[in-house]
């Protein structure tokens, strides 16, 4: 076997090679950065160095995977699998099995709460504190719990900062503090739990942090730029003063602050790390030079980055063209025919061919109604989501419950799912019976106790619903044969039979069916990836763990033009480009030019312009109908950093006529001033 660094350029050999101490790889968008993270592990393994020692985290599954997958052909997989290899969530939830006892009333059993888990969980806390439903935005007192866990405050930090303040904060703390303490009877965390006690144990239980350390010698993170104060926290703790720690990532592709991303843990690292080893990875091997100096000019402008220039062996392409349209109907109709026309001209090019970007969701609409009224079906990146579908999530719900009998939100989204006779007043019951006997609501919908307050037939449903769910608890502590279990147990249950009770119509009832079908088909298939027998926990946290790479329905069979947000596409590449919707207060986003986040919308535009291998279209509008009329829309600024070498003039003919909002002229002179103002 040829050695792993053999067809590494090198700048990549280096960020292989360079083993011993702290390193920082800075990857430019389309440099290799994955093949350098799998060629540098494979390397490591090649010189000795134990595979079991190595942990490398990242952000997605889908990234794991490839990590994976590639590592499976450079080494042999009986080492290849000795490899640490997962999201930092993944990781924490190794941890948090072997050590989470110690962080209070949890038990490695515990369940992760999801987002709708979060918003019930919020709505039942500000219940319980006597606020009203209109009393309180539940997704604005969620987004609070987040921030403070963002900046690792736990419920008395967020007490002492806003509880004597007059604002929403402060209701919002208090609630803080109920959610968590629900959380943490429930023996269930949310994601951010998952880093913050994981924290937590490696400060405060030196035995963690020695775990570790004796166990991961050596350290790598991926998108390194997209890490926020608790995962940068856990790094440089495990990586204490003598790590060996390589980071890869790209400031100028941090566009992530909105999740709590840091971009200083990225900029500061050689601060935090002393003695850092610094790589620049600057050949690209996706795009054209024309694409490439566009993206270094744009992202020059930025004061706060490292030094980079992207260059490419490709040559210099296609010239990036930029048109202005009337209005953002006509803008849809005139990607459409120029993708119509392309596709025309050439038979080999596929619909999929073709990437229409652009930095909010709402935009998506015109495009998606012109191309269906050609009869063709765009492909939507973060479009619905299978695991997102109620049945299926309901489906999850009680396979949670045998894992984690405390999980009162499971049991409770699915009491009455499918009806069984257990209505609002028998859950009104369950749960005033459980403030006097402080224990789960499953213990309790078991109970003689509670059944004595309730109808015959409300008892008898109460019981047999327990009873089958404790049955089957135990039945499942023994792995193997999951989906023919699972699928047994949603019959006994009454689910998967009990579908036409929730959807009446017949066709409906048999496509969530289906979908409950694919549901345990993909825990079969899960199992038999795993070659060998699983217990239910393990599946119930692959699935809790999945990311919003997994859970994006995609069709690949399907062809047809992609629409996608500027951050679902990061990670992407398409041969065209076309990126919508470039004016000022749209892209860069208005909001963000409030809070002073210029120069992380200039990140986000190089991102979109980076996407392209061969061409790049640009578009904006004049006018867009907004609030029942039309309303006129400036060029964004972004477009004045522009190199003009690198942009075609739009011919004459390019302006198409519109309909009584803005003149030709004015079209024309709009169009001069971004021109005029393109670098030289």
């Amino acid at each position: 076997m040829p050695s792993p660094i053999a067809s590494l350029n090198p700048q990549q050999k280096e960020a292989a090679t360079v083993l011993e101490g702290p390193v920082l790889v800075l990857a430019g968008a389309g440099t290799g950065k994955t093949k350098v993270i799998t060629c540098r592990i494979a390397y490591m393994i090649e010189q000795g160095i134990p595979p079991a020692s190595i942990l490398g985290v990242t952000f997605t599954n889908k990234a794991a995977r490839e990590m994976r997958e590639r590592l499976d052909r450079l080494v042999e997989p009986e080492l290849s699998k000795k490899v640490t290899l997962g999201t930092f969530h993944s990781f924490c939830a190794r941890i948090l099995h072997r050590y989470v006892h110690l962080a209070g009333h949890y038990n490695s059993s515990f369940s992760i709460a999801d987002d709708t888990d979060q918003i019930s969980l919020v709505r039942q806390a500000a219940a319980e504190l006597g606020y009203s439903k209109e009393e309180i935005d539940t997704r604005s007192a969620l987004s609070y719990i987040g921030r403070k866990k963002n900046a690792l405050q736990w419920p008395a930090d967020a007490l002492a900062e806003d509880a004597n303040t007059y604002s929403d904060n402060a209701h919002f703390a208090r609630i803080y503090e109920r959610y968590q303490q629900m959380l943490e009877l429930q023996n269930t965390l949310d994601f951010d739990d998952m880093l913050l006690i994981t924290l937590k144990l490696l400060e405060e239980h030196p035995e963690v942090l020695e775990y570790c350390r004796n166990t991961y010698r050596y350290l790598l993170v991926d998108e390194y730029q997209d890490t926020n104060q608790a995962q940068f926290k856990i790094i440089q703790r495990i990586a204490g003063e003598k790590m060996n720690l390589c980071v890869v990532g790209d400031d100028d592709q941090s566009i992530y602050s909105w999740r709590g991303a840091v971009i200083s843990n990225i900029l500061d690292f050689p601060k935090h790390f002393p003695g850092a080893k610094q790589v620049k990875l600057e050949q690209n091997y996706r795009s054209t030079n024309a694409i490439l100096d566009t993206a270094n000019a744009v992202i020059s402008e930025n004061f706060s980055r490292y030094d980079k220039n992207l260059w490419s062996a490709k040559g210099q392409g296609e010239k990036v063209k930029v048109f202005r349209l009337p209005d953002g109907e006509t803008e849809a109709r005139f990607v459409a025919d120029v993708i119509s026309n392309m596709i025309s001209r050439d038979p080999d090019r596929l619909w999929s061919d073709f990437a229409i970007l652009f930095r909010s969701n709402h935009l998506s609409l015109a495009f998606e109604q012109e191309f269906r009224s050609r009869g063709i079906t765009p492909k939507i990146i973060g479009g619905q989501a299978f695991f997102q579908r109620k049945e299926v999530k309901d489906a999850a719900a009680y396979l949670k419950l045998l894992v984690n009998k405390r999980d009162d939100q499971c049991l409770l989204r699915i009491l009455s799912v499918p009806p069984r006779g257990l209505g609002d007043k028998a859950i009104l019951t369950l749960r005033e019976l459980q403030k006097t006997l402080h224990k789960p609501l499953l213990e309790i919908l078991g109970m003689e106790e509670y059944h004595a307050q309730l109808s015959k037939s409300a008892a008898s449903a109460a019981a047999s619903m327990a009873g089958c769910i404790s049955q089957y608890a135990t039945e499942f502590q023994q792995p193997g044969r999951l989906a023919d279990r699972v699928q047994d147990y949603l019959i006994d249950i009454g689910y998967l039979n009990g579908l036409q009770k929730i959807y009446k119509n017949i066709e409906e009832s048999d496509k969530r069916r289906d979908n409950i079908l694919a549901f345990i088909n993909y825990i079969g298939i899960f199992e038999l990836r795993q070659k060998r027998e699983c217990s239910l926990g393990e599946f119930m946290e692959t699935y809790s763990l999945l990311d919003d790479t997994d859970r994006t329905e995609e069709k690949e069979d399907c062809d047809g033009p992609i629409l996608s947000t500027v951050h679902a596409a990061k990670g992407l590449e398409f041969p065209v480009v076309f990126i919508v919707g470039m004016e000022h207060g749209l892209f860069p986003h208005e909001r963000t030019l409030k809070e002073n986040g210029e120069e992380e919308e200039r990140r986000l535009f190089y991102v979109a312009v980076t996407r392209a291998r061969e061409q790049l279209f640009i578009t904006c509008a004049a006018a867009r109908f907004k609030y029942h009329e039309y309303v006129r829309q400036l060029p964004s600024p972004f477009l004045r950093n522009l190199p003009e070498s690198c942009v075609e003039k739009p011919a004459p003919e390019s302006f198409i006529q519109p309909e009584a909002q803005v003149t030709e002229d004015e079209l024309r002179n709009a169009f001069a001033d971004i021109l005029k103002n393109l670098r030289k």
